[in-house]
């Protein structure tokens, strides 16, 4: 073995490995680096939108709350979405993730002037 390339290297484990193991192996190594690439390229996509949108400022009540909890199965803890639907003054509708903290503070019924950006909420005041 000189470092040449004339002795064993790690890829002649491959040689010998049946031709379904490997094509297995290929798809499952695709689907993780394609589920990533996908994730990433949507978070710029929305990343982008939002900040390409116009800042709006409305009046608005609060018309629902709702959370999403998800993961938290064996040792890892649940982590916890929160959204806002407000009703804007032309009656259409828009949900927003808000953080937790505004969340609790942020009450169905509340009439206010919203700000926000694409999808990302701004502030709630409320009263008008």
């Amino acid at each position: 073995m000189d470092g040449f390339g004339n002795g064993p290297s790690f890829f002649d484990l491959f040689t010998d490995t049946p031709i379904f193991i490997r094509l297995f192996f290929g798809l499952i190594f695709t689907i993780i680096v394609g589920g990533f690439l996908y994730v990433i390229i949507r978070g710029i996509v929305t990343w982008t939108s939002n900040n390409s949108a116009e800042l709006l400022t409305q009046s608005a009540v609060i018309i629902d709350k709702r959370t999403e909890v998800w993961g938290g199965s064996g040792d890892s803890s649940a982590n916890t979405n929160y959204y806002v639907t407000f009703e804007i003054e032309d009656r259409s509708r828009v949900e927003l993730p808000v953080s937790g903290n505004k969340f609790g503070l942020l009450i169905v019924g509340d009439k206010g002037i919203l700000s926000y950006q694409g999808t990302r909420f701004k502030s709630f005041e409320r009263g008008f």
